[in-house]
């Protein structure tokens, strides 16, 4: 078994497995790729129906917050891919790069224009096969397959959509323009109507190159530092430790993992990890804190006056992202989103309707406030991490998450969806009252699964890595994925991720490593 390379890459998620593809077109590189799971063998992965019932399976790293005071006490479940391909193998395959004003703040935080919307839209045109062709916006020939669906749209989104432009929102017709607000459907990472995962795009069809090594049932156990260089990871592959040594060492473990070991490594606040009983080697208090996701309140839930058909894409069809003040700009950043979703969708607290009889209107806040962290519970990697997203801690985010849900009732009670509604189900004519909803609001929030922020890029004086994604006070070792998100997008985050290592390959490793 190969254990030295001039590139170690940890983490064969979504962001890792672009690197490995686009660093080993170098043949002059000998690249790693560590994942601690295995191939994507369940074939329910390929089937975009199924994403909801994959979370819990034996590829899901099933993590879990610690319970969250402004959502009645629960623990959320956060599932995780812990598999080639990583959590692009289990999202809801929605592709949205966000608003162009999103990424100011990534320069705001940086100093660098490399990742303003206008740097990083080659890479997102770059990376993308869109269905509609290329354009200003889009790209043709890029690995990923995005759809923008027209012909597969449920009759009842259609309606929803309907309803949303009665309601004075603005057409929209792609969330890929670098505008947002506005009525739109999904564009999705599907072709041929199955799922399109990062290793499919990127990886899978580049795996025989003989300068690209991928290592599965590897678990990155702590980072091989003397003094302040990162010169590899000690590992445990297959139950064997082994000492795996690189000249560079990039972390796209995402922002659970990339924290955890960078913290096990000695390199975290002194205070969490001498409570952990780990050694401090640097006291960098960034590492695991800025920890945000959106949330989502699941749900608005109507019982359906005839059957819904099910879904030809994956239930979640449409998303329409709001300025709460105006709902009829299309000018500004939105702060809060509604979704139509041809399935009834509740968390544990609630009886879920049978699926074909009532639909959800989902609702949330685009650019949370609140923010959590991430830390250590003991050494080792089997230690179970302290997870506190710190949701709703915010009065901001509270207020937001309801009149997001204000709208997405608004919406819901046209007359265009009458042919659809019978009865709100969720929730409930009675709940009207700012603490009615909130109480209703803690017991329907979930996660729309986009934790970032907690190696964030910025300054030395608050940031973990730099504007290149380098470790302050270290070299050798970069961060590449959610993790270094300093502030969210406004929506998913996946196809952010994917430029990031899109603009890290070619711009910053690229010259690296000539």
């Amino acid at each position: 078994m190969k254990t030295s390379f001039d590139v170690l890459i940890v983490g064969a998620g979504s962001a890792g497995c672009v690197l490995a593809a686009r660093l080993s077109e170098n043949p002059a590189l000998q690249v790693g790729l560590l994942e601690a799971g295995g191939p994507a063998t369940d074939p329910d992965i390929a089937v975009p129906q199924a994403w909801p019932l994959l979370a819990g399976r034996d590829y899901d790293w099933r993590y879990r917050t610690i319970p969250q005071s402004h959502t009645a006490g629960r623990s959320h479940d956060w599932p995780r891919g812990r598999l080639v391909g990583g959590s692009s193998c289990l999202h809801a395959m929605a592709h949205v790069r966000g608003h162009r004003d999103d990424y100011q703040a990534w320069v705001d935080a940086t100093g660098s224009q490399r990742w303003s919307y206008e740097s990083l839209l080659p890479a997102f045109r770059r990376l993308e096969s869109f269905s509609g062709g290329a354009s200003a916006h889009h790209g043709a020939d890029g690995p990923l397959p995005v759809l923008l669906p027209e012909a597969e749209l449920s009759p009842l989104v259609r309606a929803y959509m309907a309803a949303a432009r009665a309601q004075g929102i603005p057409w929209l017709g792609d969330h890929n323009t670098g505008s947002l607000i506005g009525v739109a459907a999904n564009s999705l990472t599907i072709r041929g109507g199955r799922r399109v995962s990062a290793a499919n795009a990127w990886l899978n069809p580049v795996l025989g190159r003989q300068n690209l090594v991928l290592l599965t049932g590897a678990l990155a156990q702590r980072l091989n530092i003397t003094g302040s260089r990162v010169s590899g990871v000690a590992a445990s592959i297959g139950g064997a430790a082994t000492e795996l040594q690189a000249g560079v060492t990039i972390l796209c473990t995402g922002s659970i993992e990339s924290p955890l070991l960078l913290m096990r490594s000695g390199i975290g606040p002194a205070g969490d990890l001498a409570r952990a009983g780990v050694s401090c080697i640097a006291d960098h208090t960034g590492v695991g804190r800025n920890l945000h996701d959106h949330l989502l309140t699941a749900g608005n839930v109507y019982r359906a006056r005839r059957p819904v058909p099910p879904s030809r894409l994956q239930h979640s069809e449409s998303l329409t992202y709001l300025d709460s003040q105006d709902l009829s700009s299309g000018g500004r950043v939105p702060d809060i989103v509604i979704g139509c979703v041809t399935v009834p969708v509740v968390t544990e607290c609630f009886e879920r309707p049978a699926p074909g009889s009532a639909y959800t209107i989902l609702s949330g806040v685009t650019h949370p406030t609140s923010r959590g962290r991430i830390t250590l519970t003991g050494p080792a990697a089997s230690d179970p991490p302290r997870i506190d997203p710190a949701y709703l801690s915010t009065a901001q985010d509270r207020r937001l998450m309801r009149e997001a849900l204000i709208v997405a009732r608004t919406v819901g009670q046209r007359t265009e969806l009458a042919d659809w509604r019978d009865v709100e189900i969720h929730p409930g004519a009675n709940v009207r009252s700012d603490e009615a909803l909130d109480e209703f609001i803690g017991r329907a929030a979930t996660t729309h699964h986009h934790p970032v922020g907690t190696c964030r890029m910025g300054r030395a004086a608050d940031g973990v890595v730099d504007a290149n994604l380098k470790l302050y006070g270290f070299d050798g070792l970069y961060v590449v994925d959610a993790s270094v998100i300093p502030t969210i997008t406004s929506g998913p985050v996946h196809a952010s991720v994917l430029a990031l290592a899109e603009i890290f390959a070619a711009d910053i490793a690229g010259p690296l490593l000539a």
